[in-house]
């Protein structure tokens, strides 16, 4: 199934997919993948940097120069500090986690993978992570990569969402049914 397609009909799929072709041609996939999730995590913790890329507030010039910066003192490899100052420059950075997410799904479809969004009350170990993936497998016929949120509201169990469809195991989701049948 080509995806890119879909991915390329927004700005930040644009984007994607040529950060995409360079890593692939470049033979970097597994790096920039790499340091995306390093810039994921990143947007996930610090606040500061969260603002240098969503707000309106800084110029480009500034912009660009700060995250030029940042992507030096993380080590960010030669591709994605290129892109993040591409992105600076063009006044794009707001963008950065849609182009993440759309640069996974075609690095996923390349390998021959669908992604699996894993929503679960606490982290899972390396261990559960294996056994998930290997029953999602077995469920779906082919590899899968997840993609791991926790939301401790969900109290206990898994929400497994491949493309359109959802596997909701929350314990949450068990306690709304059981009290909506109690009310009759």
């Amino acid at each position: 199934m080509d995806i890119s397609g879909g991915i390329q009909a927004s700005l930040s799929g644009r984007y994607a997919m040529a950060l995409f072709e360079l890593a692939r041609d470049q033979r970097e996939l597994d790096a920039v993948s790499g340091d995306l999730d390093t810039i994921k995590a990143a947007l996930a913790e610090s606040a500061d940097f969260r603002a240098l890329t969503s707000s309106p507030l800084i110029g480009r010039d500034a912009a660009t120069k700060a995250i030029l910066a940042v992507a030096a003192s993380m080590g960010l490899g030669k591709t994605v500090s290129n892109t993040l100052g591409l992105l600076g420059h063009n006044g794009r950075l707001s963008q950065i986690p849609a182009i993440i997410r759309g640069f996974k799904a075609l690095a996923a479809a390349h390998r021959g993978e669908t992604t699996a969004e894993v929503t679960s009350a606490h982290p899972l170990d390396a261990e559960q992570t294996g056994a998930l993936k290997d029953k999602l497998r077995q469920k779906f016929g082919r590899d899968v990569a997840i993609e791991a949120k926790v939301d401790p509201g969900i109290l206990g169990g898994l929400i497994v969402k491949m493309g359109s469809q959802q596997i909701d195991g929350s314990i949450r989701t068990k306690l709304n049914s059981l009290a909506h049948a109690m009310k009759g």
